[in-house]
């Protein structure tokens, strides 16, 4: 066993707790909390704030390579951006890969991220399972169904053919396998309700980009007559398990079905704004995600969802700091089908990350203000310890930096 004491901890109410005392056994679960405790000689100190891991909700881990290279005022549109992407990832074989999701997924753990939903359409699932565990975090393998457009290399022959593939991936202690509709574009709505049934029969997440981008929704209400959501939710893909990954264009009706269903949405900010695609209104319980990995920084993405609103509504306080940080881990991590992680609390996986407070950006925060301080101030900079089932992860920046000066194509 081992013991962790936090200066302050975040248990999930509106404001943080003082000395909190976690204990967590051999199997890396927490088998105690205690709060406002004192320190013992068997603990190990995190001052500031610890918070539970960061859930990472919606990744494509090779489009890091990106970074920057889209970025001049002649590139275009998101369509161009794909364009960009299209030939990168036909670059990329398994050894590539492995190398550049290695190195990313070191990033992530440096910006405290624990867990990491890749949304695979590369069909790569080995490379990426031993890249996570290299770097030493959790991740959720939503292979992607695939069936239309984009290039050949993503195509499975058939939604059957894609199960049949899904079925044989053997995950890891810290894997866990998760079913993904890449859009209504790819994936025609009889092989939607396969690759939703496969999921159900198997307690699997499922996720799928929905509505990103307006001529998505303008293309399926001409071929289908309904929109992108309606259209998953036809194939039974739209329940509990589902997560709308963007909807930043949802059409009428479609908050409801969301809400009815149970359903999360997955905003990426970093990314939606990277590529013009909107501004998104979660109807239902929200997770994060970097998505294409502009930047990698989940304290970014949560302050974005209320700082956009603002300037979408005019008005401030729409979402309170506790309620993002729910979004940055519980919600993520139930997203991902890790309903026991993203919380401080006995029977839950040790996975916890410590935020300083005495760091320029935010020296001087009061007791009371951490929260909110962590959520509108703090980057990934701040970011102290990082543990993994109980595990403190040994984080060396420049390394990282040079692993991915090294993976990323010239």
């Amino acid at each position: 066993m081992s013991a962790y004491w936090c200066e302050l901890a975040w248990l999930g109410g509106e404001a943080p707790v003082p000395g909190v005392l976690i204990d967590v056994d051999e199997q890396g679960f927490v088998s105690g909390v205690v709060a406002h405790h004192a320190t013992t000689p068997e603990a190990t100190v995190l001052p500031g704030l610890t918070l539970p891991g960061l859930a990472n909700a919606h990744s494509h881990a090779f489009q890091r390579a990106l970074r920057s290279r889209a970025q001049a005022a002649d590139r275009g549109s998101f369509w161009t951006w794909r364009e960009q992407m299209y030939a990168l990832a036909d670059t990329l074989d398994d050894d590539a890969l492995y190398r550049l999701a290695r190195a990313t997924f070191a990033e992530m753990a440096l910006a405290g991220i624990t867990l990491v939903g890749e949304f695979d359409y590369l069909h790569r699932s080995e490379a990426l399972m031993r890249a996570a565990a290299d770097a030493g975090i959790r991740i959720t393998l939503l292979d992607a169904c695939y069936l239309h457009g984009g290039l050949e290399r993503f195509h499975d022959a058939s939604a059957h053919a894609w199960a049949a593939r899904v079925d044989s991936i053997e995950p890891g202690r810290e894997v866990r396998l998760g079913a993904a509709i890449h859009s209504v574009r790819a994936v025609d709505p009889a092989a939607a309700a396969i690759v939703a049934a496969f999921a159900a029969e198997r307690g699997m997440p499922l996720h799928a980009h929905v509505s990103e981008q307006p001529a998505e929704n303008e293309d399926c209400l001409r071929r289908h007559g309904v929109s992108p959501l309606a259209l998953l939710a036809g194939a039974g893909a739209v329940g509990e398990r589902f997560t709308a990954v963007h909807a930043t264009h949802l059409l009428e009706g479609d908050a409801e079905l969301l809400r009815d269903a149970g359903a999360s949405v997955c905003m990426c900010p970093s990314t939606e704004r990277d590529l013009a695609d909107g501004i998104g209104h979660p109807p239902g319980p929200l997770a994060l995600g970097t998505d294409s990995n502009a930047v990698i920084d989940v304290f970014e993405e949560a302050r974005a969802v209320e700082l956009d609103e603002r300037l979408r509504t005019g008005v401030r306080g729409n979402h309170a700091a506790a309620a993002l940080l729910g979004a940055a881990t519980g919600n993520g991590y139930t997203s991902l089908g890790w309903p026991e992680g993203g919380q401080i609390a006995t029977g839950a996986l040790a996975d916890l990350v410590s935020v300083r407070l005495d760091g320029p950006r935010l020296a001087g925060t009061r007791r009371a203000d951490a929260l909110e301080a962590v959520v509108f101030a703090a980057t990934r900079e701040d970011i102290g310890a990082v543990i993994v089932g109980g595990r403190q992860l040994a984080l060396d920046p420049a390394a990282v930096a040079a692993e991915l000066s090294a993976a990323i194509p010239r």
